[in-house]
């Protein structure tokens, strides 16, 4: 089973779990498995359409799977899967 980081923010849907292990064979059917586990994540995770939302960006160990094959990216056991939220503000100096 692949394992998953969550982030801090996330946690509070997520059992408090800084990680969990679950199955699939892609990254689109772990996560699947994380929001079938943890309906709750499934509205901070992705948009009405089905499709991860634009500030969640997914690592599966250190590579970005916007450039791997999104969610068809072949997952093994010894994987890692990072969700990443994007963290937007401050002030704009210029």
């Amino acid at each position: 089973m692949a394992r998953i980081l969550i982030p801090t923010p996330l946690r509070q849907f997520a059992e408090k779990n800084d990680n969990v292990e679950l199955p699939g064979a892609t990254v689109g059917e772990v996560m699947g498995a994380l929001i079938a586990r943890f309906p709750e994540l499934k509205k901070n995770l992705y948009n009405d359409e089905g499709k991860l939302r634009s500030f969640v960006n997914v690592y599966l160990n250190d590579e970005d799977i916007r450039y791997t094959g999104k969610e068809a990216t072949a997952v093994t056991d010894s994987d890692t899967l990072s969700i990443v939220p994007s963290i937007a503000g401050g002030k704009h100096v210029g």
